[in-house]
């Protein structure tokens, strides 16, 4: 089905939503004391599986999955403040991030029960953590374009290719990947299971500028997955696929990588007569609102059921453009080259942003990419 365009509602929290944030600021308050754990920009942070062990002993790991697998049965908006609370102090988030943001929902959408009984359950607890292979050389941003293939064999599947920028594959259990099961450009794609240690699959860490190796290149080689694992039917991969975008692209992520970074800057202007600098802080502090508020709204319009492909391409083609914008200013008012070895946790986090800060506009979607898919989505309304 195409996208359109949808109505967006201005929406508010409800006093028991602002109850359960207030919950979650005190949990991390107490479980993340200053000084105890590596700050992170936003999803790109530490992996911790302890911590994400914690989080799903309090019920915020796979909070809107469904109860009979072990979720919480609650509201996409519910799990918006415990992420947006997350985010807002650097988080050791990396081991449960993909797993709770996309995977998990699209095996609850599309899985069998026997998927959902087994993979469900230790999402929300935190025991598995999934990558996502999507990516492949010399496809770009054509995501259709992929070439590892799924070949039929005996009660299962040889996966033969290489996936690229597989972003926390060395540590992960799983990975979810997109995979061709015939020529059809969109119709002969189909999505997998793939357990990180099965024969034949090797992965290759890939240094990033900041000396991190987060991102991996993922090497298929008569890789066997029994048809078990597939998941959905033959075929349906792409639009599967173009729903975990949706998760990925219209979320607080987008917008919230450098808030660590933005409220230590904000707590030394105070008291301090630098017009300048304040003036900058404020158009900050009022984009980031906005940010929240459409945020906010496709959680909403993901709870009435609705599907906002192109709301949430929108969101991201700004919210990443307004996250590179503020590192600029806040690089500008350091006063100097901030250094990535600094004992200074923030300043260091600085550097690592504007080290990193031009891939932001690349992951989940190039700028141009978005761009298209909300032009496409304007022309139909």
């Amino acid at each position: 089905m195409a996208a359109t365009v949808q109505r967006l509602e201005a929406a508010e929290l409800t006093p028991g939503e602002q109850r359960l944030r207030e919950e979650v600021r005190d949990f991390l308050a107490e479980r993340l004391p200053a000084g105890s754990y590596n700050i992170g920009l936003g999803f790109a942070a530490d992996i911790d599986a302890e911590f994400s062990r914690d989080l799903g002993k309090r019920g915020w790991l796979g909070m809107a999955l469904p109860k009979e697998y072990g979720g919480g049965g609650r509201t996409a908006v519910e799990r918006l403040i415990v992420v947006e609370e997350l985010l807002a102090v650097g988080a050791p988030v990396g081991w449960h991030w993909v797993a709770d943001r996309q995977s998990g929902p699209n095996i609850a959408a599309n899985g069998t029960p026997e998927q959902k009984e087994y993979f469900l359950p230790r999402i929300v607890s935190g025991e598995l953590s999934f990558a996502i292979g999507m990516s492949e050389p010399e496809s770009g941003s054509d995501l259709a374009s992929v070439r590892t293939r799924a070949v039929r064999a005996d009660d299962g599947w040889l996966i033969n290719g290489t996936k690229i920028w597989t972003s926390g594959a060395m540590e992960a259990t799983h990975i979810l990947g997109l995979f061709r099961t015939s020529d059809e450009r969109y119709g002969g794609l189909t999505q997998f299971i793939v357990d990180r240690q099965a024969e034949g699959l090797r992965v290759s860490q890939i240094p990033f500028i900041d000396g991190t190796r987060h991102f991996c290149e993922v090497s298929f080689q008569d890789v066997f997955v029994p048809d078990s694992m597939r998941l959905g039917e033959i075929g349906a991969g792409w639009g599967q696929n173009k729903a975990e975008l949706v998760l990925e692209r219209g979320g607080v992520d987008r917008w919230m990588s450098l808030m660590p970074v933005l409220e230590h800057w904000a707590a030394q202007l105070r008291g301090t007569d630098q017009e300048w600098a304040q003036s900058e802080l404020g158009s900050i502090t009022a984009r980031a609102w906005a940010f929240h508020g459409l945020s906010l709204s496709i959680a909403r319009a993901v709870d009435e059921g609705r599907s906002p492909t192109v709301e949430a391409a929108l969101a991201k083609e700004m919210a990443t453009r307004f996250e590179q914008e503020s590192i600029e200013i806040v690089a500008r008012h350091f006063g100097r080259t901030p250094e990535l070895s600094s004992p200074d946790p923030y300043e260091s986090l600085l550097a690592r942003a504007i080290l990193t800060g031009p891939s932001w506009t690349i992951r989940g979607g190039t700028t141009e990419i978005l761009r298209n898919i909300i032009s496409k989505g304007l022309i139909r309304l």
